[in-house]
């Protein structure tokens, strides 16, 4: 087999190749779907110590540092400070 034209050579090979890694890259970043639960405060419930619960019994939050978690509780639920209220709802990630 003989190459007639290197550009066009190459130039192929690099589509092929960009077109393989979107396809390849695809299916390595999908992850498993969020779904969300309702938490409703108690009294006496803090961030902290929801973190911690859900930091050994949430996958979602497995593995995961204690101020990571609350700020993500934060994100998720538009909280500007960390104050919670008695039946406030508070919605949780879980995978």
């Amino acid at each position: 087999m003989r190459i007639v034209n290197y550009k066009k050579f190459i130039r192929s090979i690099c589509v092929v190749l960009f077109i393989l890694s979107i396809i390849f890259a695809k299916s390595a970043l999908s992850h498993e779907e969020i779904k969300y639960t309702t938490f409703y405060v108690a009294q006496g419930d803090t961030l902290w110590n929801i973190a911690e619960d859900l930091q050994s019994s949430n996958q979602y939050y497995k593995n995961k540092d204690i101020r990571d978690i609350i700020a993500n509780i934060k994100s998720i639920n538009n909280l500007e400070s960390s104050n919670l209220y008695v039946d406030q709802e508070l919605m949780i990630p879980t995978i």
